[in-house]
């Protein structure tokens, strides 16, 4: 289905989607042939131009070898804003007929569709979601004044920042997580899985987790200086939660370290950035 324009949704799904398909090492033409799509339906998948069906999202999450519950829970909730913008797209008046002016979309209409976008959600993850709207939700501050992905611009483009100006920056938000190197994974005691991820283009580091649990915290040290994330709510719980970046030239140490919610252990790793002449 295509969308009739790109939404901040649909822009994160997309990103999503090529986190999984640069996992999964397959080319489009092996995408295709391992899948029901074709390569020119991935083409416009992995480029944000059409929103893939649900069936596309759990074959890729398949091939990767990733659960499919934090990306289709995206799924839904791009999917219920292209419907939602659909329906209100304006048609073409037949020859000689006055434009009609657009109706006014009723406050209650407006407050129906944010209230179904968080059940999606949480039908997707298993999860109670309160009667807060989801926009409301991806709009909050991270700490470090990081903002959640829904921030990004309609369009993905190249890196919006290098080197200093990423110190403390969202990864997501500057594009710097579009094709990162994975300097470390490690899967907790507690389920939560963690990645610490640079950038080259960027010169920047951050950690990233998922299959996390409300309260968890994850943190980042590069030189001293110290990025923190947690997991505020199930929308959170429910998708992969970032840290702000820290600069990182090639050949430094990322110290991270995990805080499980409640009395459980931290666990802490390092891995070191990549040098100028080989991963």
């Amino acid at each position: 289905m295509t969308s009739p324009s790109p939404s901040p949704e649909h822009t994160r799904l997309t990103l999503a989607l090529r986190e999984l398909r640069t996992r999964t090492g397959l080319s489009l033409a092996a995408l295709a042939a391992k899948t029901a799509f074709s390569k020119s339906s991935w083409e416009r998948y992995l480029n944000g131009k059409t929103l893939p069906p649900r069936e596309a999202v759990e074959e890729l999450c398949r091939l990767a070898g990733r659960p499919p519950g934090r990306c289709l829970a995206l799924w839904e909730i791009a999917e219920s804003e292209w419907r939602g913008r659909a329906r209100e797209a304006p048609t073409a008046p037949a020859a000689g007929t006055p434009p009609k002016a657009p109706e006014p979309v009723p406050p209650a209409a407006t407050a129906h569709r944010g209230v179904a976008a968080v059940a999606l959600l949480a039908s997707a993850c298993a999860l109670v979601v309160g009667g807060v709207a989801v926009a409301v939700f991806l709009l909050l501050p991270h700490p470090d004044g990081a903002r959640r992905a829904a921030a990004l611009p309609a369009t993905p483009t190249g890196p919006r920042c290098r080197g200093s100006a990423c110190e403390g920056a969202d990864p997501m938000r500057m594009n710097c997580a579009n094709a990162p190197d994975t300097l470390a994974t490690r899967h907790t005691a507690s389920g939560a899985w963690l990645e610490l991820r640079g950038s080259p283009a960027c010169g920047a580091s951050w950690g990233r987790m998922w299959d996390t649990r409300i309260g968890d915290r994850m943190e980042v040290t590069v030189g001293g200086r110290v990025r923190r994330a947690e997991v505020r709510d199930a929308v959170d719980a429910a998708s992969y939660v970032y840290t702000p970046m820290a600069v990182s030239r090639p050949g430094a140490v990322v110290h991270a370290c995990f805080r499980p919610a409640g009395a459980g252990r931290g666990e802490c790793f390092d891995a070191r950035v990549a040098g100028a002449g080989g991963r």
